[in-house]
């Protein structure tokens, strides 16, 4: 199977009740895995969407929001399903990643090798803030 072309996409939870659309920043290219202590236990591979990238189309009032730590990561889940769909970055503020695998006819194992971002040491959880 191959990854679907274009970079606007169709993204939903898995029992329906939310429907996004995403821009993606730079297709499929931009896929990762993140080892922080949430993102580990998720296991899910995302892929870049800038802010203006993502529309919600159906099921707003089913998301639910869980951030912890900072409080700078918002993760979005349908609160039906649990499904994630998409989250607001910690380490790019200015972009969503959303759930790879909950794009339309997306299978993960088609994204080949993905690389690891290094959760565990992100620079915001430094006494000075990483700089």
């Amino acid at each position: 199977m191959t990854l679907p072309d274009g970079d606007n996409h169709r993204l939903t939870c898995h029992c329906g009740a939310v429907e996004l659309r995403v821009r993606l920043k730079d297709g499929f290219r931009t896929a990762g895995r993140c080892d922080c202590s949430f993102c580990r236990r998720r296991g899910a591979i995302t892929v870049s969407v800038p802010l203006d990238g993502l529309t919600i189309v159906r099921g707003a009032a089913d998301l639910t929001l869980y951030t912890f730590g900072t409080h700078t990561a918002q993760h979005h889940f349908c609160r039906h399903c649990g499904i994630y769909t998409h989250h607001r970055r910690r380490s790019d503020p200015t972009e969503y990643g959303v759930n790879a695998a909950a794009i339309d006819d997306v299978n993960p194992r088609d994204l080949g090798p993905v690389p690891w971002a290094d959760g565990v040491n992100h620079p915001c959880d430094r006494p000075n803030g990483g700089t």
